[in-house]
């Protein structure tokens, strides 16, 4: 699977509408970008409210409606996200040749420069430019929801890949709780940030709950297999 790099104003990496990417990046020397719920709920809503066209200034939307207010065009699709304390990773569809940047720069630059004025610091929030794996087989694009919504569990059980899961229910558990993840939008549903998601053009792997479930289960059961 070839690993493709874009660099905002140094060069240019052209995206093919309708294929799938994985996006991912972390925070620079491996530091926290993520350091309390408030850092979370921002990235989050960011999800939303900057997956658009239009030029939307985060702090004129009102808390209650950051995740139903009316976006114009939308620059891409997302199938599933998970944030970790120094990192995080979306599985996108573009749309377009430069929707995936577009979004990109506008979902880094908005929040680098809210983290740097909120902690009093300067310099590079994240670890160089985003990272995009072109996703060209449907069975590792299966995988994939599998391999973002479980990289929680390495906080609670850091060696479950390689030792296995240590405590199959505990972890359900914790993935249960874990709200800075699109899983439970596909276990239970119900929340307002499962509005981020647009399950339509992503295939039908989890017609229900259950099957997700299985799927999960499936993951977890086995080390060495995410």
């Amino acid at each position: 699977m070839e690993l493709c790099y874009y660099y905002f104003m140094y060069r240019e990496f052209k995206f093919a509408p309708e294929e799938y990417y994985h996006i991912y990046n972390r925070g620079t020397d491996k530091r926290e970008i993520f350091t309390n719920e408030k850092d979370y709920e921002r990235f989050i809503q960011s999800l939303y409210l900057f997956n658009s066209e239009e030029r939307i200034v985060l702090k004129m939307i009102s808390k209650k409606d950051r995740f139903s207010y009316e976006r114009e065009e939308t620059l891409v699709d997302i199938g599933a996200y998970c944030l970790m304390s120094n990192h995080f990773h979306l599985l996108v569809r573009a749309k377009n040749d430069e929707g995936v940047s577009s979004f990109m720069k506008k979902l880094q630059t908005s929040y680098s420069m809210y983290f740097n004025k909120k902690y009093e610091r300067n310099g590079s929030l994240f670890q160089g430019p985003f990272k995009a794996e072109h996703v060209g087989r449907d069975e590792y694009l299966k995988y994939l929801f599998a391999y973002i919504h479980l990289n929680p569990i390495k906080i609670i059980d850091p060696e479950w890949k390689e030792n296995g899961i240590a405590d199959m229910s505990e972890s359900k558990n914790y993935l249960n709780l874990y709200k800075h993840s699109s899983y439970i939008d596909y276990l239970v549903g119900g929340r307002q940030e499962a509005n981020i998601l647009n399950k339509a053009v992503f295939p039908e792997y989890f017609e229900e709950p259950k099957v997700f479930d299985d799927f999960i289960n499936f993951w977890l059961t086995f080390k060495n297999r995410v």
